[in-house]
């Protein structure tokens, strides 16, 4: 398997859902060449791993608390990113950082990683909408997202007319 992008959060939490709300536009503005496996992780948790295991590449889209402003966009690679998730407070049933630990236990890790990452303003409370500083922090989320899968050599083709960030 080639690279998966990854949407991962609860859309009925607000901020929460941000990585799943990111692919969606991804999704609708975008075509992916077929190596590229776009998945809707919401909060499948360990279920997961049946999905990313194998993949050379992996692209997660999320919220990340790291003590930014709301909206801040954060770009971690490989090994970077596991130290942050155990620090980000979340409502998924088992957090991403139990997913990569059980893949490294599995010695499936991609090789490449990357995390993009926005800082939440709400998390944990019912709404099924971002926050305005999400919602302006979107267009980086994508724009940093297609950046990488440029430097990993796959080419994005726009399928929306505007959708170009």
């Amino acid at each position: 398997m080639g690279v998966v992008l990854l949407g991962i959060g609860n859309v009925l939490m607000g901020d929460e859902g941000v990585g799943v709300h990111a692919l969606r536009l991804l999704r609708e503005r975008y075509s992916f060449p077929r190596e590229v496996k776009l998945l809707d992780g919401g909060t499948m948790g360990l279920d997961l791993l049946v999905y990313l295991e194998g993949a050379k590449r992996l692209l997660i889209l999320d919220a990340l608390r790291q003590g930014a402003a709301p909206g801040t966009v954060t770009v971690l690679q490989d090994g970077q990113i596991p130290a942050a998730l155990r620090a980000k407070l979340s409502v998924h049933q088992i957090g991403l950082d139990d997913v990569l630990f059980a893949m490294a236990l599995r010695g499936k890790t991609p090789p490449e990683m990357c995390l993009v990452g926005v800082e939440p303003k709400a998390m944990g409370e019912l709404c099924l909408e971002l926050s305005p500083e999400l919602q302006a922090a979107l267009p980086r989320m994508l724009k940093e997202t297609l950046r990488k899968l440029s430097q990993w050599g796959i080419e994005v083709r726009e399928s929306v007319p505007g959708g170009t960030i």
